[in-house]
């Protein structure tokens, strides 16, 4: 037991070395996270504490790296000006990598996302396809990409096909959302595809998706354009949690298997 635990710390330290000087002398990494977004991240109801698929991927990223996670709690639209400024070192809070934040910032992808439909299961008979939602009110967090993609999607199926539009409420975050739903002050409600399982394991029988994700994105740990050797070693560390199951045993503990990456790609481009 000794010895394996010699090795480990052995391991962890040739891989610290890796790191940038800064983060190796500090032995920990800045890491930004809007934890509001259940179940990759958020407070533990009885604890207060952080909880989620990224904080237990980041915990065991900081492990392989040999250093700690020094988690910087955010307000979303404050997650890039804070990587931009230097309070944080890098992001790991289910962001999108989106083309237009790669001007700003590289992008490991770990996690398919999608932004989907969802309805009360006593409305199911009245919306049976997303097309039912024309015309209806359709509500998710203002602060995420949804409200612009529930437009386009309206657009394109609604309008274009002389119906009327989603009325598209934006919400203060997507408990705000789901709790206007049950109110009835929303027809139905966007919310990540990597997120609605988990809400219905919360509320069993309350909310049934509809349809098919109508976009296709994948989420990102992300890093300022200059530091690629911190990038780099992350994605080292990544790979290996792949390679030997510890990316797979976090998945299924989080009842994300749909959602797993098939593979590590950087910027959305596969890795050489």
């Amino acid at each position: 037991m000794a010895a394996l635990a010699l090795a480990s710390a052995s391991i962890a330290a040739a891989h610290a070395a890796d790191l940038p000087d800064r983060i190796a002398q500090a032995k920990a990494i800045k890491v930004a996270v809007n934890a509001i977004y259940p179940p990759m991240e958020f407070k533990d109801p009885q604890s207060g504490m952080l909880t989620g698929f990224d904080i237990d991927l980041g915990n065991a990223l900081a492990k392989q790296l040999g250093v700690s996670f020094d988690w910087q709690e955010s307000a979303f639209e404050q997650l890039l000006p804070s990587l931009a400024t230097g309070r944080a070192d890098m992001i790991l809070s289910g962001l999108s990598d989106r083309p237009e934040r790669r001007e700003s910032a590289d992008f490991i992808d770990y996690l398919n996302s999608g932004a989907q439909f969802y309805v009360l299961s006593d409305r199911a008979a009245e919306f049976k396809t997303p097309a039912d939602l024309c015309g209806k009110s359709v509500g998710s967090s203002r602060s995420t990409s949804f409200p612009k993609s529930i437009e386009a999607w309206s657009a394109e199926n609604c309008v274009s096909a002389g119906k009327p539009a989603i009325t598209v409420v934006g919400t203060e975050d997507t408990a705000s959302a789901r709790s206007q739903l049950k109110q009835r002050r929303l027809d139905a409600g966007v919310q990540g595809s990597e997120t609605i399982p988990y809400a219905m394991t919360l509320e069993p029988d309350v909310y049934r998706p509809l349809g098919a994700p109508f976009t296709s994105v994948s989420q990102g740990i992300a890093f300022t354009k200059q530091d690629t050797q911190l990038r780099d070693a992350v994605l080292a560390a990544l790979k290996r949690l792949t390679a030997d199951g510890t990316y797979a045993a976090i998945i299924t503990k989080w009842h994300l298997e749909a959602s797993a990456a098939k593979q590590i790609t950087l910027n959305g481009a596969p890795l050489p």
